[in-house]
């Protein structure tokens, strides 16, 4: 199937944010049953609500970490601190966010949040570091 240049740019939008291996990685995984899915997060998502370019990545990032620490998606709290690191959001402006969203969402949300962005932080300076060495983990 050919895919439309909202999915293209969607894709490449995904990949600066999320890295390239990720997305590659979930593309490959998908089958029959869940590539439509991705494919509608891909474009809708990333192509069309990322590609817009009103609001930067950094700023978008900022605010995906506030909602998703709203809703208890860890798993996706974790790729999209990655992804903020990525975007030019420091650990300060982490904190700060995850601080407030913490207040507005509760306690128990909050420490979550820090918890899972605590470990994506350290994974992402030990890949980080790693590339910087010339050595892939």
């Amino acid at each position: 199937m050919q895919q439309s240049d909202r999915f293209s740019e969607g894709f490449e939008n995904r990949k600066t944010v999320l890295g390239a291996d990720h997305v590659e990685k979930s593309w490959s995984a998908a089958d029959e049953f869940n590539r439509p899915m991705q494919r509608l997060v891909t474009e809708y998502c990333w192509g069309e609500v990322w590609g817009d370019d009103t609001l930067s990545f950094k700023v978008r990032s900022m605010v995906n970490l506030a909602m998703l620490t709203a809703m208890s998606q860890h798993h996706e709290l974790a790729v999209h601190v990655r992804g903020a690191l990525r975007n030019g959001v420091t650990t300060e402006e982490i904190r700060a966010v995850l601080t407030q969203a913490a207040v507005y969402c509760g306690a128990p949300l909050g420490l979550a949040a820090f918890r899972v962005a605590s470990e994506a932080i350290r994974a992402y300076e030990v890949e980080s570091a790693a590339q910087a060495t010339g050595n892939k983990q």
